[in-house]
């Protein structure tokens, strides 16, 4: 048999499901859909290999739709309208159950693409599932992400991998051939990086070539196995994030060498151009920051020129970029400010905004106070004077924390003249 352990093990009933219990346990948002027979379109969104494309099918199944599917990576706007044209007759006039149309990596598609099924969706000829890895807010046109319901899948927890394996030993008619003890489980699970599919494969990849029926699953037998199968980056999706991870810890790590040999790999794998480009502009504002503030006008620009032009010519000024960026001085003082300040609001609330800065566009508003007492910096010498800008719950917290960088250390310099009294600077 040559059909994959992934797919033979393929779920068919949504009680057979593993993980996603916020989307399809009792009181999840999908499985209420389906006990009510309403099914929105909808995008799913997660990572490779934890079922979107099975829970799709398993959608479709229960709720007796017509099902039909599509690639991005191979489909066309004529394959769209082909499929919407099935779709419309096999819904019929009399039937509430509209068709479903599945679209694998609908980031793939692009604008014209995704226009040709507005009306399919608008008009109700059929139930859009899109699933993709990317974010539905940069890769999904904005009037289609409107008609659709986002919902995120997680990945797997690790007792739902080993249930999966074990389900595998128990389940599959060819590994039943053997006695499977599964002694150690680490390796398997490192390598896979919660993906489900990829977790199976390995599987059956290491339990089929062992000639003996009995098969001890030990963690130095898994890597003598596949290590020198996992080295190859793959634009599907199944070294996606390891690629990119590297990536981002070597431009982080101020090494343009390992850098722009991760960039080459992604390139010669096939990754999107803005995919890695978008990167680059989270990259220079959380890891290079005020240390380097051109950082971040290189790498949006970069954006810019890289959607404009494309491949091949885009490997050069994503080259210069990555280089630039991985050279840069680091520091990583604005992203830590903002993850502060957001637990500062979850842990304090709505707190009121001091009377002095608030807004005064109404006669009633100025006899209560608000704007009283405002200073206008621009009236001081050196356009500043010390006022109250945070409530008075939290006055004196400091969140922005200059790092000991060139750059940085001017910036604290001025603000400890200007605010040492208050803040510890």
């Amino acid at each position: 048999m040559n059909t994959p352990l992934a797919e033979r093990l393929r779920p068919k009933k949504l009680e057979d499901y593993l993980s996603q219990h916020h989307l399809v346990g009792e009181n999840g948002s999908l499985q209420q859909a389906l006990k009510a027979g309403i099914i929105p379109s909808l995008i799913l969104w997660g990572p490779p290999g934890i079922g979107k494309t099975t829970l799709a099918t398993i959608i479709a199944e229960e709720s007796k739709r017509p099902f039909y599917t599509l690639s991005a990576i191979n489909s066309g706007v004529k394959d769209i309208r082909e499929v919407i044209d099935k779709a419309k007759q096999s819904g019929g006039l009399f039937t509430q159950k509209n068709p479903i149309l599945f679209i694998d990596e609908i980031h793939r598609f692009s604008k014209s693409q995704q226009d040709s099924l507005l009306g399919a969706v608008e008009r109700g000829w059929v139930t859009l599932v899109g699933a993709t890895t990317e974010n539905p807010s940069f890769e999904v046109i904005p009037a289609l992400l409107s008609r659709c319901q986002v919902y995120i899948l997680k990945p797997f927890e690790k007792k739902d991998l080993i249930l999966l394996l074990n389900r595998a030993i128990k389940t599959d008619e060819i590994l039943k051939k053997k006695n499977i003890t599964l002694s150690e489980t680490e390796a398997l699970l490192r390598l896979s990086g919660g993906d489900a599919r990829k977790l199976l494969n390995i599987f059956e990849l290491i339990v089929t070539t062992e000639n003996d029926k009995d098969v001890v699953v030990t963690n130095d037998m898994v890597l003598s196995k596949v290590q020198q199968n996992i080295v190859r980056y793959d634009k599907t999706g199944e070294q996606h994030y390891d690629i990119i991870s590297a990536f981002i810890k070597s431009i982080r790590g101020s090494d343009p060498n390992a850098a722009v040999y991760w960039l080459a790999r992604m390139i010669e794998g096939g990754e999107d151009v803005k995919f890695i480009a978008r990167r680059l502009i989270i990259a220079a504002a959380e890891d290079i920051g005020n240390a380097n503030p051109t950082a971040l006008v290189i790498a949006n620009n970069c954006f810019q020129a890289v959607t404009t032009i494309g491949y091949p010519e885009a490997r050069i000024i994503l080259s210069q970029c990555v280089t630039y960026l991985a050279s840069s001085p680091k520091s990583n003082a604005a992203y830590m400010a903002i993850g502060k300040a957001q637990q500062l609001v979850k842990q304090t609330g709505d707190l009121s905004v001091p009377l002095p800065l608030r807004n005064a566009p109404t006669k009633l508003m100025k006899e209560i106070g608000y704007g009283d007492d405002y200073k206008y910096s621009h009236d001081y010498p050196g356009n500043f004077v010390q006022q109250e800008f945070l409530p008075k719950e939290i006055s004196g917290t400091t969140l922005y924390e200059p790092t000991d960088n060139t750059r940085e250390k001017a910036i604290r310099e001025n603000l400890k003249a200007k605010w040492g009294s208050k803040y510890n600077y």
